[in-house]
C-alpha cells in the first residue's frame, strides 16, 4: 500500500505542476489542433483494438469458422446438445436457472394483441397533446 500511495502522490504532483506552472492559453490554432488530437486519439486506438482483436478471432477460428469443432448451432430455445444427447436447459432442467424466452404461438398472439393495444393508447395520446397544442 506504500508504494501505491508514493505512485499516487507522485502522480499528483505531476498532474499539478502540468497544470498550474506549464499552462498557458493556446492560440486558437493551437485549440483547434488539441481538439482534433483529443478527438483523433480514442478513434485511432479503437481501431487499432478492433484489428487485434480481428486478428486474434481468425487465428482462433478461422476466416470463416472452418477450425471450429461444431459449426452450426446445437440445440434450441431451452434445449442444448450435450454429448449427444438433447436435454432441457434454464428452469425444471438440468443447471436448475430462470425460464429461457421460449413462447408458443398463443404466447405470440396474446403479446401481439397487448403491443397493438399499448400503440393504440400512445397514439390516442399524441393525437390528444396536439389537438391541446392548436387550442
Amino acid at each position: 500500500t506504500r508504494a501505491l500511495r508514493s505512485i499516487h502522490e507522485r502522480h499528483e504532483k505531476i498532474k499539478h505542476t502540468v497544470h498550474t506552472a506549464w499552462r498557458y492559453p493556446l492560440p486558437k490554432w493551437g485549440q483547434y489542433a488539441m481538439g482534433c488530437v483529443y478527438f483523433t486519439v480514442p478513434i485511432v486506438g479503437g481501431w487499432c483494438v478492433m484489428q487485434w482483436a480481428i486478428s486474434k478471432s481468425v487465428d482462433e477460428i478461422g476466416a470463416r469458422g472452418e477450425k471450429l469443432q461444431y459449426k452450426r448451432l446445437q440445440g434450441y430455445g431451452n434445449k442444448t446438445v450435450i454429448d449427444g444427447r438433447e436435454e432441457k436447459i434454464g428452469a425444471g432442467g438440468k443447471y436448475g436457472g430462470v425460464n429461457l424466452a421460449v413462447s408458443g404461438s398463443s404466447t405470440q398472439e396474446n403479446n401481439r394483441i397487448m403491443l397493438e393495444a399499448m400503440f393504440r393508447n400512445e397514439r390516442k395520446k399524441r393525437e390528444k397533446g396536439k389537438q391541446q397544442d392548436e387550442q
